[in-house]
């Protein structure tokens, strides 16, 4: 009998401590929509389909150079890794860890199996080993249900996170949510903890002449304007809107200020602020248009709001801006203190991982 009651202990001991010990994270992260660090160094992943926010503390500690890069057929590199065809990848996101220049790309395989990557300056690209990182985990509340579908049928299910942004002390988290009004603005506290702030969102919609509160925010960053910090949101067809973070609180239904219409008919992919002499420069990939170049000083200066309709197709209002003499850029992101980097696509099909030139700026 004392055997059998030992017995019984050490296999109660051991459920106790099984239960306990968290699962290795390449068993908990369903797919990987966003990326984004921290200024110290930690990754932030914004996993839609299990609708969780995972944190990474990665190695890299050492200040890099951050050189020039050029990278050619990147994508055709990651095929080779994964042991697959560049048919069968999808390129979600990529950050740069901000002290060493370490590339972390998000990677949808075979069977939308998520895979993290790193690529070094070199060109040499390493999976990351998920089941041996050490990681924090915080669910989204709310989130866009897994069957639901817009008008025209479509998953919405992907857009329960959109874009993630690290600011302060404070990851940024901009998607869909099950409430009423559907396009959500959430603010989570790191160390990761209960608190978790949520705001509805309502914009003004020049090109298509209505107010929105469905459609998610598909790329936005933080920026300070007359001392303030404002979140800068891009959508579909390209609004531009400010909303002051201050007023992004739990249970607030937030109307923002549509300060530029950029055109119909194209998806806003990314955006980074960039400083030269003095001056930050808003840069901002599309689908359908070339690198936009905004100066933050314009959005500043501008005053007003669109509230009308902008009824010609294509055309633009608001705040004024300039095109690159670039097209196809898929991804972008900040290259050490003034330089960006970013994933092109060129003209005889290629994708390739580049540095910037400031001359732009």
């Amino acid at each position: 009998m004392k055997s059998i009651l030992t017995g019984i202990f050490c296999l109660i001991v051991v459920m106790a401590y099984s239960s306990d010990k968290p699962m290795p994270l390449s068993e908990e992260v369903q797919s990987i929509n966003a990326l984004t660090f921290s200024p110290e160094g930690i990754l932030f992943i914004g996993d839609s389909k299990s609708a969780k926010i995972f944190a990474l503390a990665t190695s890299q500690e050492s200040t890099a150079s951050f050189g020039e890069v050029n990278l050619s057929k990147i994508d055709i590199s990651i095929a080779q890794v994964l042991g697959t065809s560049v048919d069968m990848i999808t390129i979600q996101d990529m950050a740069v860890h901000p002290k060493s220049g370490v590339i972390y790309m998000a990677v949808h395989a075979k069977n939308n199996q998520p895979v993290l990557l790193t690529v070094d300056q070199s060109g040499a690209i390493n999976p990351v080993d998920l089941s041996t990182v050490s990681y924090s985990q915080k669910s989204i509340a709310n989130a866009v249900e897994e069957d639901s579908k817009d008008r025209r049928g479509r998953p919405l299910r992907h857009w329960a996170i959109s874009d993630i942004h690290f600011s302060g002390d404070q990851l940024l988290v901009t998607g869909l949510s099950n409430q009423e009004f559907g396009s959500t603005f959430r603010s989570i506290s790191y160390p990761f903890s209960d608190d978790q702030q949520d705001a509805s969102l309502e914009i003004y919609h020049a090109a298509h002449g209505q107010y929105e509160t469905h459609s998610p925010v598909k790329t936005f960053t933080t920026a300070t304007l007359n001392n303030e910090t404002y979140v800068i949101a891009s959508y579909t067809c390209t609004p531009l809107v400010l909303f002051p973070l201050s007023d992004l609180k739990k249970g607030e239904h937030i109307k923002g200020r549509t300060v530029a219409e950029l055109g119909a008919g194209n998806t806003p992919l990314d955006m980074v602020i960039l400083e030269k002499d003095g001056r930050e420069v808003l840069l901002m990939a599309n689908s359908n248009r070339p690198v936009m170049k905004i100066l933050l000083s314009d959005i500043v200066s501008y005053e007003g709001s669109l509230t009308e309709p902008v009824d010609i197709p294509a055309a633009t209002a608001g705040v004024p801006y300039l095109n690159f003499p670039m097209t196809n850029v898929i991804q972008m992101d900040k290259w050490g203190d003034s330089g960006w980097i970013m994933l092109k696509r060129q003209s005889n099909g290629d994708l390739d991982l580049i540095t910037g030139n400031d001359f732009w700026l």
